[in-house]
């Protein structure tokens, strides 16, 4: 060890410890500065690599009505194609409380239409409260999102959240 000190001395280069749980020990004769520098770019790198995984909500009622289904299926599709998981959420109100059951098959009918899209079910239907809750993901790999600025909104658009769809 003395003698790797030596050498590194006079190379102007630091004595740097690679592997300590090695027996002996593996050091490097290095520039100190240089080694972070190139551990944090690959630390970087990785992370970039590594797609976000989002949980969505999608909204429902007992009584909604097949186009508007259609609309919240196909938003639903669209975040299964971008990796995210959905989380599904059917909300009763004062008298629907006394249907729950119908409710609950209405909300496993809804739930097999995205399962044959290509999802799978996370989390079972459940009940919580005056909600029926179920959360799914999807089958493919998700698709690593643009990084970048986020696009300005054109003065005089009114756009609805992306992430939450109400019903």
């Amino acid at each position: 060890m003395t003698e790797a000190n030596r050498i590194a001395e006079e190379q102007g280069l630091d004595l740097v410890e690679v592997s300590p749980t090695a027996k002996p020990p593996v050091v490097k004769i290095i520039d100190y500065g240089k080694f972070k520098y190139m551990q944090q770019k690959k630390a970087n790198e990785a992370k970039k690599k590594t797609a976000t995984v989002q949980l969505k909500e999608i909204q429902l009622r007992p009584n909604i009505e097949s186009h508007d289904l259609e609309t919240k299926l196909k938003r639903a599709y669209k975040f299964l194609d971008q990796g995210d998981k959905i989380k599904m959420v059917l909300q009763f109100r004062g008298r629907e409380m006394s249907y729950r059951e119908n409710g609950m098959k209405k909300f496993r009918a809804i739930i097999e239409k995205v399962e044959e899209y290509g999802a799978v079910v996370e989390s079972e239907p459940k009940m919580v409260g005056t909600r029926i809750i179920a959360i799914l993901a999807s089958l493919k790999k998700p698709v690593k999102k643009p990084e970048g600025k986020p696009q300005k909104k054109e003065k005089g658009s009114n756009s609805a959240s992306k992430d939450n769809v109400n019903a």
